[in-house]
C-alpha cells in the first residue's frame, strides 16, 4: 500500500492505521517520489491526495495507471465535482473528501481490494519456483508436487489472497481455522513452519510484531 500525502500528519496517521490492519505501507510526500514508489514498490492499492508539490496527485494518478494498473483513492479537501471527474477520469477508483472518518477510509480500500481481486485474481498463484493452484488445490515446487494437508494448503491461499500484506496472526486464526480472540498463536507458527519446510524459507516472511506474508519475487 502506497500513502501520498504532503501534510505529514496525515499521512502518518493513515499509514499507522493501515499497518494496524496488517497491510504493507509506504509514504511518499510528493508527485515525483510517489510514482517512483510505485515503479519500486508494485502497491497492490495507492491513497493519493490530490494537491501534492512537484506535480498533482492527478498527474501522478496517470503515470501510475499508464505503467501498471492499480487501485487508486484520492483525498482531496476541494469539494467542486469537476476534481471528482477529473479524477475518474485519469484513473482513480474512488474518491473521498477531506476531512473524512478513518474507518470510512478503511472500508473504502479493503471494498476497492476486493473488486480488483475478483478482477484480476487467477487461478494459479506463481511465486517463483512455486504455483499455487487455488482451483485444484494443487501446489508444485520446482515442478513436483508438494503435499500439503488441508489446512496448510488454506493457510497458504489465504495468505495468497494478498501478496506481500502482512496478516496477523489472529486474523489468520479467525480466516483460516475460524477461532475467535484468545487462541494460541503457535498454532498458526507451526504450521508456516512445516510449510517452510515443504516449499523454501524465503517463500513466507516473518513480520515482526504482526504476522507473516507471502514473498513474491520481482
Amino acid at each position: 500500500m502506497l500513502v501520498v500525502d504532503d501534510e505529514r500528519t496525515i499521512s502518518d496517521t493513515i499509514a499507522a492505521r493501515l499497518r494496524a490492519e496488517g497491510y504493507d505501507v509506504r509514504v511518499a510526500f510528493d508527485g515525483p517520489t510517489a510514482v517512483t514508489e510505485c515503479d519500486a514498490f508494485g502497491p497492490d492499492a495507492v491513497v493519493l491526495d490530490v494537491m501534492l508539490p512537484g506535480f498533482d496527485g492527478l498527474e501522478v494518478c496517470r503515470r501510475i495507471q499508464a505503467a501498471r494498473p492499480v487501485p487508486v483513492l484520492m483525498l482531496t479537501a476541494r469539494t467542486d465535482e469537476t476534481d471528482m471527474v477529473i479524477g475518474l477520469g485519469v484513473g482513480a477508483d474512488d474518491y473521498l473528501s477531506k476531512p473524512f472518518s478513518m474507518r470510512v477510509l478503511v472500508a473504502r480500500i479493503a471494498a476497492l481490494l476486493r473488486r480488483s481481486d475478483r478482477t484480476t485474481r487467477s487461478d494459479v498463484v506463481v511465486l517463483g519456483d512455486v504455483s499455487i493452484d487455488l482451483s485444484a488445490r494443487l501446489v508444485r515446487c520446482g515442478g513436483a508436487e508438494v503435499h500439503l494437508t488441508r489446512t496448510e494448503f488454506d493457510l497458504l491461499a489465504h495468505l495468497a489472497s494478498r501478496p506481500r500484506a502482512a496478516i496477523a496472526r489472529e486474523t489468520l486464526l479467525e480466516q483460516v481455522w475460524g477461532w475467535g480472540a484468545g487462541a494460541s498463536s503457535r498454532t498458526v507458527d507451526s504450521h508456516v513452519k512445516a510449510l517452510r519446510r515443504k516449499l523454501g524459507g524465503a517463500v513466507i516472511r516473518t513480520v515482526h510484531g504482526v504476522g507473516y506474508a507471502l514473498e513474491v519475487p520481482r
